[in-house]
């Protein structure tokens, strides 16, 4: 740089002339510094014959210097009297010289000066006020450069040539622009850096070559056209996957933006021929490829965009071509796209492709909403297909429990947990579950039952505590919980009367988490059941102590559990025909009992009595645990070889259905310790059953009363009915609670109120029902005038 060697000499005529805006200068310094011995020699005479010589205009301070060391004089500095007076012709000439340097830089030819001397003359002219002269000669010796240099973009071989060719070559004529300028620029950096820095109309050297660059070269319409095709052209053979001098295109666009045209002459047309690209390809390629392959294309094309901005086009351009991109290959498909691949991803559980769907969808504006309500269908659909097939009734809860669990990760994994699609899953499986009233809820109590069940071996204590978890979560979706709640009482009763209960900790952490969900009402008989259970236990012992002061005791262990009625599930009462022997012992019992709790009633239940049996084979002596129906039978064949299904039926006085159930497990099972004559799976009149004394089993303790758990016909029947039933007083009771308290009201004012209280669903055609059954039986009637109002009858 030219200032770099500048000298600063203060006997150079044009520096002193410089002096001439300060008015007077005073200095004081120590004496012992002014006459310090590093000063250099030439200096202190230079200063000495400034200081004793007027013409410089430094006068001596007519304060006398005290002769003690420190003391201070005072120095005055003045203007210059007279202005040094510039040489004739000197103007002129230096002008031509400047001019010839320039001409040189233009030419790429050796400048025969030195920068510093050339500095030196245009900081002298600066200073002589030729200033605005020498702006205006040097603007007009540039423009007529700049001038000469669009015929070579003009001329006959030019326009031939190749756009590359003419790519570079205008990049090259850009490149020597910007070149130029700079070394013209540091020739008259004076004049830059005052008089165009004080007019603030008038560009910098700079910004002249750039107007000048801009004006005549890069607006002639011709140049600017073939420059923009040219760069335009470039980019589409890079889009289809051809390799571009990325360089080149980065100078050309740095150009346009340098001179200020980017937007207007390239941005613009660049948008409408990604746009027009982009609409044409999204087009094509959603019919030619499935949704997976689509969306990593489109994640691959809006990766190169962005590359594209990183490398050679302006920041300005990365927002509307990358939303451009987005309209065009989602924005305009986003309902084709998951019409056409949603199922499919979350059927092939393709969690990539997901979380790529729901990263590109949350780009687009309205992208996440249409994925919400697809998502939501699908829930709906999918799930509408397990709970709405009566073939699939018995995988239906397992298939329930993968479902949700498939949802979860999805939601957690690929949709980033966004609260919007959770909630969206939580409604959706709450619609389809709920679609197919009751038979949901009675499936998930037994499902519940076959996994606290004993036998259940499939799961360990936390792996159990992990799937109750999850069935909780299902339960919650119910609408109808009570008839949940009448089979898993059903259930619960089987386990704990027939000791089939895998864990005592599972069932209470089962009863506490229904207990958490639905209130203390809600387990409240569960858990009178569980302190039955505990009872009995006492009251055996007591029984045990009082049987053994009798003088005769019994050859039979009696156990039995004593159940309030309340609590536990409805049993039909069944008339048989049991042993002397055991009459006896329950006569035994019902004395004792009665005994310490006097005006209760005791009821036997022997649908769900058990008993082990001791039994000998030719292979050796057995133990068989049946249940009483199956003793009933059994002990027959102490007292005779072989008996009809008629003989068996009127000793015992099993009802027909049980009794046929009886004979089917002991014949016709795994374990067959008695023979069927004829054959066959079903027991019919005709068939004639005797002893099988060639029974083998390896155990010797062998389970046979499977049969009590099994659940019958007439039990799921009843179990159902039962459950209408609670409802009906339940509607009822909650009708005549309302009428009491508002004492008259609107059928329709009843009805809402009645839908706020119920905890289950019920249709308006059963609760118009149960409102006429409370009229006939005069608990409300309706206004003479206004038949749909009601008044409460007292």
């Amino acid at each position: 740089d030219a200032v770099a060697h500048n000298n600063r000499r203060l006997n150079n005529p044009a520096k002193r002339s410089r002096i001439t805006q300060s008015t007077e200068l005073t200095v004081s310094c120590q004496a012992n510094l002014m006459m310090a011995g590093d000063m250099r020699q030439d200096k202190r005479a230079n200063f000495s014959a400034l200081t004793e010589h007027n013409t410089n205009g430094v006068a001596r301070s007519s304060a006398v210097a005290s002769s003690k060391t420190g003391a201070s004089k005072k120095l005055v500095i003045k203007n210059f009297k007279d202005r040094p007076k510039l040489a004739e012709n000197y103007t002129e000439d230096t002008w031509l010289k400047l001019r010839d340097a320039v001409g040189a830089i233009q030419n790429s030819t050796s400048i025969k000066y030195n920068l510093e001397e050339l500095y030196q003359a245009v900081e002298n002219l600066c200073s002589y006020k030729v200033s605005p002269t020498l702006y205006k000669q040097l603007r007009q010796v540039c423009e007529d450069h700049v001038q000469a240099q669009i015929h070579q973009f003009r001329e006959y071989p030019f326009l031939c040539e190749t756009v590359l060719s003419f790519l570079k070559r205008m990049n090259r004529c850009w490149q020597d622009h910007c070149r130029q300028t700079i070394m013209i620029r540091s020739i008259f950096l004076f004049l830059d850096r005052t008089y165009v820095l004080q007019n603030s109309l008038l560009p910098s050297i700079w910004d002249t070559g750039l107007e000048l660059f801009r004006t005549h070269i890069v607006n002639d319409s011709g140049v600017q056209k073939r420059t923009v095709d040219g760069i335009l052209e470039q980019i589409e053979l890079e889009r289809n996957g051809e390799t571009v001098d990325r360089s080149l295109l980065r100078s050309l666009l740095g150009m346009l933006s340098d001179l200020q045209v980017y937007k207007d002459s390239f941005e613009e047309r660049f948008l409408v021929e990604t746009n027009r690209l982009y609409a044409a390809e999204g087009q094509r390629l959603m019919q030619e490829r499935d949704v997976p392959e689509y969306l990593h294309h489109v994640a691959h094309r809006l990766e190169e965009e962005n590359d594209r901005v990183m490398s050679y086009l302006d920041q300005s351009t990365q927002k509307p071509l990358i939303n451009c991109v987005e309209k065009q290959l989602l924005g305009e498909h986003m309902t084709a796209i998951l019409q056409k691949g949603l199922s499919t991803l979350l059927d092939e559980n393709r969690v990539t492709e997901l979380a790529l769907l729901y990263q590109l969808f949350s780009k687009v504006k309205g992208g996440l909403p249409t994925l919400l309500q697809f998502w939501r269908d699908y829930i709906k659909t999918f799930g509408g297909e397990i709970v709405g097939t009566p073939e699939k009734d018995k995988d239906m809860v397992q298939d329930l429990l993968d479902f949700k669990d498939k949802m979860d990760n999805v939601a957690q994994g690929c949709f980033a947990r966004n609260e919007s699609f959770i909630n969206a899953m939580k409604e959706a499986f709450e619609t389809f579950i709920n679609k197919r009233p009751n038979k949901p809820a009675e499936l998930i109590a037994k499902y519940v039952d076959s996994k606290l069940r004993a036998g259940n071996k499939e799961a360990t204590e936390e792996e159990l505590e992990r799937i109750l978890d999850k069935i909780m979560i299902i339960f919650r979706f119910i609408h109808g919980k009570d008839v949940f709640e009448a089979f898993y009482k059903k259930d619960l009763a089987k386990r704990l009367l027939v000791g089939k209960s895998a864990s005592v900790d599972a069932e209470k952490s089962m009863l506490s988490k229904l207990k958490h969900e639905c209130g203390a009402a809600f387990t409240s008989k569960l858990e009178g059941m569980f302190k039955d259970m505990e009872l009995s236990k006492d009251i055996m012992i007591q029984f045990k102590q009082y049987t053994q002061n009798q003088s005769e005791p019994s050859n039979i262990e009696l156990t039995v559990n004593i159940l309030t009625m309340g609590y536990w599930p409805s049993y039909t009462p069944m008339e048989v025909h049991l042993p002397a022997e055991m009459v006896k012992l329950q006569e035994v019992f019902k004395l004792f009992y009665l005994g310490k709790h006097s005006g209760r009633k005791l009821q036997w239940q022997p649908t769900l009595g058990h008993a082990v049996l001791k039994t000998e084979f030719k292979e050796g002596k057995k133990e068989l645990q049946v249940s009483l129906f199956q003793t009933l039978v059994l002990l027959m064949f102490n007292e005779g070889e072989e008996f009809s299904v008629e003989e068996i039926r009127t000793a015992t006085g099993i009802e027909e259905g049980e009794l046929r159930r009886t004979l089917q497990s002991l014949a016709c099972g795994k374990a067959r310790v008695l023979n069927k004559n004829p054959r066959g799976k079903d027991v019919e009149d005709g068939d004639r059953f005797n002893f099988n004394n060639d029974f083998k089993h390896k155990l010797f303790r062998i389970k046979i009363n499977q049969i009590q758990m099994k659940e019958t016909v007439e039990e799921q029947v009843s179990t159902t009915e039962r459950v209408f039933q609670d409802r009906q007083y339940q509607i009822d009771a909650a009708v005549v609670r309302i009428m009491k308290m508002r004492k008259t009201l609107s059928h329709n004012l009843l009805v809402s109120e009645l839908y706020n209280q119920l905890k289950f669903p019920v249709k308006p055609g059963d609760l118009k029902k149960r409102i006429e059954s409370l009229i006939d039986r005069d608990y409300m009637e309706r206004d003479k005038e206004t038949p749909n109002q009601y008044h409460y009858v007292a």
